[in-house]
């Protein structure tokens, strides 16, 4: 008998471009490994490994990096492209994919990749151990490590890209988006936001809500998560959900990690921050099945992630119809009763606007003052505008000049993300234009769908999520950010949904609640 074919082999006729997706092919199967070590080093890998674990995410990057720059990906490219009048759209669009991602790995040599592989792994462990001591000390050189190296990375792709360095690290992770939009929509929300704020604490201050307190079990609240999610939609025989110190998902469409974190005196944080995770997932989960291992299938930037994330756990999950769906299940895991969890009372706690310490706790209102205070700070670490020996200091000053509090612990302060250890710079304005995403698709997807409201009440969420599944998950990469907005929601991205969302939710007078309700 002869040997089996190979079915990751193209046949010898085929063309440049089917060679090109065979190659993708392997590569999609190196970033399935590569999030699942990651996923592991955050929620079971001993503390003690992280450095055999860097060995093995540096071994793996050097192999995906050496792959994706090799002489051959390059020479078949430029034959796909010189024949590309026979490419539908979605291919012309994998190609164009396929070719910026080569672009971005070419700039950055091999070298600094494996480098930089292995001192994110090591201060990944380091942050939590730092957090866990309140010590930034034990973090700090670690940071400053990842920062040199991440400038290095900076400077090679703002040459190669014509990008201005921080420009360059943006659009790694949202494409097309530059500094100048970033400080466009800051703008715009700075000129509304302060003012909104005052004047929604004035008014919630004269209707305050009932406390909520209580010991809330971790065992408990961890069945009432996977109840919501099995609810939603998530696919557990493709996926799981696990605790962290920091919620992320990882992991591919087929196989997605979700992590979250819970705290006993606070039922809502735990289940906040997996809904924010599970709209991630979701968006992965309805990116298209049949592009899947191809560039032009996965994800259109992390501002149009943060949008889905945003949108299920600041629109959907802050919304009265998610409480009516939630009460039930309250009741029925923890046996709540009593006046503090009427549904407009539990409404108010989820809608309360405060000027707190922690972005995941954030409310709708502050939270874009979260994201540009990491914002500007990560532009003046990465200039060297501010050592990182002052970054503790100048994070309490700008929270106490915008928010009028103060950490007084690091726990509190700049030791509160993970991004920045995991080298995730130029990461943080995704927030904030998911943000005004989220809220820019919900206008549209309100008047689409008529019946949403009624239906979350019910706990059916398939109106929802197919609208987002045919106007923004189904699209892939085969478009930018902003032509995707464009095709939901017929306008380009602005501030002014979000505006017009918050004023109308929070302007509301509380008095009146329980007749709108």
């Amino acid at each position: 008998m002869g040997a089996s074919p190979d079915p990751n082999r193209c046949p010898v006729s085929a063309t440049p471009y089917q060679q090109l997706e065979q190659e993708w092919k392997r590569l999609h199967a190196f970033r399935g490994a590569l999030a699942l070590l990651r996923w592991d080093a955050a929620v079971m890998m001993p503390k003690g490994s992280a450095a055999i674990r860097g060995e093995q995410l540096a071994a793996l990057e050097t192999e995906h990096h050496t792959l994706l720059t090799s002489p051959r990906i390059s020479r078949l490219l430029d034959r796909a492209q010189a024949n590309a009048q026979g490419l539908d759209e979605w291919r012309l669009g994998n190609l164009r994919e396929m070719r910026r991602q080569r672009d971005h790995a070419i700039a950055t040599p091999v070298s600094l990749v494996s480098r930089l592989a292995r001192a994110t792994s090591i201060a990944e462990v380091k942050w939590v151990e730092a957090r866990r001591a309140n010590d930034f000390a034990i973090f700090s050189p670690h940071l400053a490590e990842v920062l040199h190296l991440v400038r290095d990375k900076a400077q090679l792709l703002g040459q190669a890209l014509k990008l201005a360095p921080y420009d360059a690290l943006i659009d790694e992770f949202s494409p097309g988006v530059t500094m100048t939009d970033i400080d466009a929509m800051f703008k715009a929300l700075s000129r509304r936001l302060p003012g909104l704020i005052r004047e929604t604490m004035a008014l919630q201050a004269k209707h305050p809500p009932l406390p909520i307190s209580g010991k809330f079990p971790v065992a408990k609240q961890r069945q009432l998560v996977i109840e919501i999610m099995k609810t939603v939609g998530f696919p557990f025989d493709g996926g799981r959900v696990d605790e962290s110190e920091h919620p992320f998902t990882e992991g591919v469409p087929g196989d997605i990690r979700v992590t979250t974190r819970y705290d006993a005196d606070d039922l809502f944080s735990g289940v906040l921050g997996a809904m924010h995770e599970t709209g991630h997932a979701m968006y992965d989960l309805g990116l298209p099945r049949e592009w899947r291992d191809q560039p032009v299938g996965r994800d259109r930037g992390m501002a149009i992630e943060e949008s889905q994330s945003l949108l299920i756990e600041m629109i959907v999950c802050r919304s009265r119809p998610f409480v009516h769906y939630l009460l039930p299940l309250l009741q029925k895991h923890f046996g709540v009763s009593g006046p503090e969890w009427d549904p407009e009372n539990v409404y108010a706690h989820l809608t309360r606007v405060r000027r707190g310490l922690i972005r995941v706790d954030a409310d709708e209102l502050t939270y874009a003052l979260h994201i540009q205070l990491r914002y500007e700070l990560e532009k003046k670490l990465l200039d060297g505008s501010l050592a990182i020996r002052e970054l503790p200091d100048a994070w309490a000053g700008f929270m106490k000049a915008r928010f009028d509090v103060r950490p007084t612990t690091q726990q509190e302060g700049c030791l509160q993300d993970i991004h920045w250890a995991v080298g995730s710079f130029g990461y943080f304005p995704s927030y904030a234009l998911g943000s005004a995403i989220a809220a820019q698709l919900f206008e549209k997807l309100r008047g689409d769908v008529p019946a949403l409201d009624g239906q979350i009440a019910r706990g059916e969420f398939a109106g929802l999520f197919g609208w987002l599944r045919e106007n923004v998950h189904s699209l892939g990469s085969r478009v930018s950010t902003q032509e995707l907005l464009k095709l939901a929601t017929g306008k380009p991205l602005t501030a002014a949904a979000s505006l017009r969302y918050l004023e109308g939710k929070y302007l509301e007078d509380p008095a009146s609640r329980s007749a709108a309700a």
